[in-house]
């Protein structure tokens, strides 16, 4: 039997595209073989599988249904190279993002009401809570996908705006780093007992 996956290249059209065969894995499966990717291989990602990534995170719930998220998908070589050196660095230089052959640039287009009024009311950054759910689609979907994927949260938003020509009211959220694992980590960080961080009704 062969696995599915969809592509939405024209919503509401939905091409069905054939994967390898193999069988279907749960949500908690997918979240559970998922970790941070820092060494991809050169092999470019097919478009066809990008699209289905971000099919994703454009399913994914928003504040008031807003959608603010606005998703560039960089795999021009001379792109990530300038990205890299000129978008990263710092503290954390993150220069093993150069090996991706993609990077996902997050971006938020703000809506004046929920995003500026409400935010300011509340104190809570929908827009971001937003671009963190829908992100995570992504990397899940990616997962699926038999891809890898690492989470960038430490930019220089102002060039990676002139890098990419993106437009004044889109606000760069994270970036997601894409393709295919240069070697397969079953070893996992460790994470706190759910003792720790689950309560019920009242904290005691």
């Amino acid at each position: 039997m062969l696995t599915w996956y969809m592509n939405s290249c024209s919503y509401p059209c939905l091409e069905l595209i054939p994967l390898k065969e193999k069988p279907m894995s749960t949500v908690l499966e997918t979240i559970q073989n998922r970790y941070s990717v820092r060494g991809f291989k050169d092999t470019p990602v097919d478009r066809k599988l990008i699209l289905s990534i971000t099919e994703a995170a454009r399913l994914a719930p928003s504040a008031c249904n807003a959608q603010p998220g606005r998703f560039i998908a960089v795999t021009e070589k001379s792109l990530l190279k300038e990205i890299v050196l000129d978008g990263l660095g710092g503290v954390v230089p993150n220069k093993w993002a150069i090996s991706a052959p993609v990077i996902i640039v997050g971006c938020a287009q703000l809506n004046l009401l929920t995003h500026r009024v409400a935010e300011t009311v509340k104190g809570i950054h929908y827009h971001q809570i937003d671009l963190g759910i829908a992100m995570e689609h992504m990397v899940l979907r990616a997962t699926e996908l038999g891809l890898g994927t690492c989470w960038i949260g430490w930019f220089k938003a102002k060039n990676i705006k002139k890098i990419l020509q993106i437009p004044p009211d889109w606000k760069i959220i994270a970036l997601l780093a894409l393709g295919y694992p240069q070697e397969v980590n079953t070893a996992r960080t460790p994470r706190l007992d759910r003792e720790k961080i689950l309560f019920f009704n009242k904290i005691k």
